[in-house]
C-alpha cells in the first residue's frame, strides 16, 4: 500500500478525486521511450515506421512527429486518420483492404491530397480490384506486398506469386511500388540470441529469395520489418524500415518476456477496492470492460498491491486474493500495468496524461472507433 510520505511515479496529484477505473498515461516516459526508439536507428526518423495500435491517440503520435518520425501505419482507417491529424505524410493500411475499406481508404486519400497513402497486400484478386478502382478514380495508392515469413496469418511466402504481385503493381499506372512488408509476430523468444537467430533464419532466406530471382535481384526495393520484440534485431540492418508499436507504452507482457528491451511503463490502469468479500479478498472494479482479458491471468502486473491468486473477473468485477487485505479498506486506490495494453487502450474513451507540473489532461482514443469521418 501506499503511504502519505511514500508517493511514487505512477501515482498522480489529486488522485483521489479521479473517477475509477481510468487509464493514465505519463508524457514525460512517452518521451523517453521515443527518444529510445530513434537511438536504436541512429537517430534516423525515416527508418522508423510505427504501428498507431497501441495508443490510437493523436496526442501521442504528435509526439513522435515532433521528433520527425511522420510514416506511420495502422489496422483501421480511424487509426490512419489520427496519424493525419497528428501531421504524418505517410499512411499504410496494414490491413489487405476489401472493396468497401478500399473505398473508404481512397476517400479518406482524396480528402489529404499532400499525404501518400499505402496499403499492403498478398492477394492477386485484391491487387486487380485496387487497380481497378484507382483507375476509375484517377487516384494513386503505394502498394507493399505483404510475406508471410513464418507467422502463417497473413501474407504470402516469398515465391513466385509473391513476385508476380510486385510484377503486376510495377504494371499498374494507378499502383506504385513500395516494396515488401513482413511481419515476424511469431518471434517472441526471451533469449535474445534465440531471437535474433530466428529472425536472421528468415532474413536469409528472403535475402536468397531475392538473390535467385533477377527481377528482384536487379530492382531492390525497401523492406517494413518486424513489430516490437524483433525490433532491436531489425534496427541492426540499416537497410530496414522498423515497424514498433508497443514500445511507446509498454506494458507487463512485454517487460516480463524481453528484458532486453530497456522501455518505461507509460501507462497505468487505475482502479479501486469496492468491496471486500472476505478477510483475505478484494474486489476491484477492474473488470472485463477495463483491462485486456484475452489471455488467462495475471492480466495485471500491480504495483502497489501483493496479489496471491485472481479468484473471479467479470465485466465490471476482479476479485483477487491478498496478504493485505485485512488492512486495505474500501477505497484504496490500486494502480497496476496492463498485461496487453494495445487493447486496454481501446476500452477507454480516454487517457487521463498526467503532466510533470502536476496538470492533468484528457487527452481522447478517437480512434478506438470503427469508423471517425471516412
Amino acid at each position: 500500500m501506499i503511504t502519505d510520505s511514500i508517493m511514487p511515479w505512477y501515482v498522480p496529484p489529486g488522485a483521489e478525486g479521479i473517477s475509477t477505473p481510468a487509464l493514465l498515461v505519463y508524457p514525460e516516459r512517452i518521451e523517453e521511450n521515443v527518444q529510445r526508439m530513434l537511438h536504436m536507428v541512429g537517430n534516423d526518423p525515416l527508418r522508423l515506421w510505427p504501428h498507431v495500435k497501441t495508443s490510437k491517440c493523436r496526442h501521442i503520435i504528435e509526439r513522435m512527429v515532433a521528433h520527425g518520425i511522420r510514416r506511420f501505419k495502422g489496422a483501421t482507417l480511424p487509426e490512419l486518420e489520427i496519424a493525419l491529424q497528428a501531421g504524418a505524410t505517410d499512411l499504410l493500411l496494414a490491413m489487405q483492404p476489401s472493396a468497401a475499406i478500399a473505398g473508404r481508404l481512397l476517400d479518406l486519400a482524396a480528402a489529404n491530397p499532400s499525404a501518400r497513402f499505402h496499403a499492403v497486400v498478398d492477394d492477386m484478386q485484391t491487387l486487380h480490384r485496387l487497380e481497378a478502382l484507382t483507375r476509375k478514380r484517377n487516384q494513386t495508392l503505394t502498394i507493399w506486398v505483404d510475406l508471410d515469413v513464418g507467422m502463417h496469418r497473413t501474407g504470402i511466402a516469398p515465391g513466385p506469386e509473391a513476385a508476380a504481385l510486385i510484377e503486376t503493381v510495377a504494371k499498374c499506372p494507378t499502383l506504385e511500388t513500395g516494396g515488401w512488408h513482413a511481419y515476424d509476430g511469431h518471434l517472441h523468444q526471451s533469449s535474445v540470441e534465440e531471437r535474433r537467430g530466428a529472425c536472421r533464419e528468415w532474413s536469409r532466406a528472403f535475402k536468397q529469395w531475392l538473390a535467385s530471382t533477377p527481377l528482384l535481384k536487379d530492382h531492390p526495393l525497401p523492406l517494413i520489418a518486424g513489430g516490437t520484440p524483433t525490433f532491436p534485431m531489425h534496427a541492426e540492418a540499416s537497410d530496414r524500415i522498423c515497424s514498433p508499436g508497443t514500445s511507446v507504452l509498454w506494458d507487463a507482457g512485454y517487460a516480463e518476456h524481453f528484458p532486453d528491451l530497456a522501455f518505461e511503463w507509460a501507462c497505468v490502469l487505475m482502479g479501486r477496492v469496492v468491496s471486500k468479500p472476505t478477510p483475505e479478498s478484494l474486489c476491484l472494479d477492474l473488470g472485463h470492460k477495463s483491462v485486456a482479458s484475452e489471455m488467462p491471468h495475471p492480466r495485471l502486473h500491480f504495483l502497489n498491491l501483493a496479489v496471491d491468486a485472481f479468484l473471479g473477473h467479470s465485466e465490471e468485477h476482479l476479485v483477487v486474493s491478498s496478504p493485505e487485505a485485512p488492512r486495505t479498506p474500501v477505497g484504496t486506490l490500486i494502480y497496476a500495468i496492463p498485461r496487453h495494453v494495445c487493447p486496454t487502450v481501446a476500452l477507454h474513451q480516454e487517457l487521463l496524461a498526467i503532466q510533470e507540473e502536476g496538470e492533468m489532461v484528457s487527452w481522447p482514443v478517437a480512434a478506438r472507433q470503427r469508423r471517425l469521418n471516412f
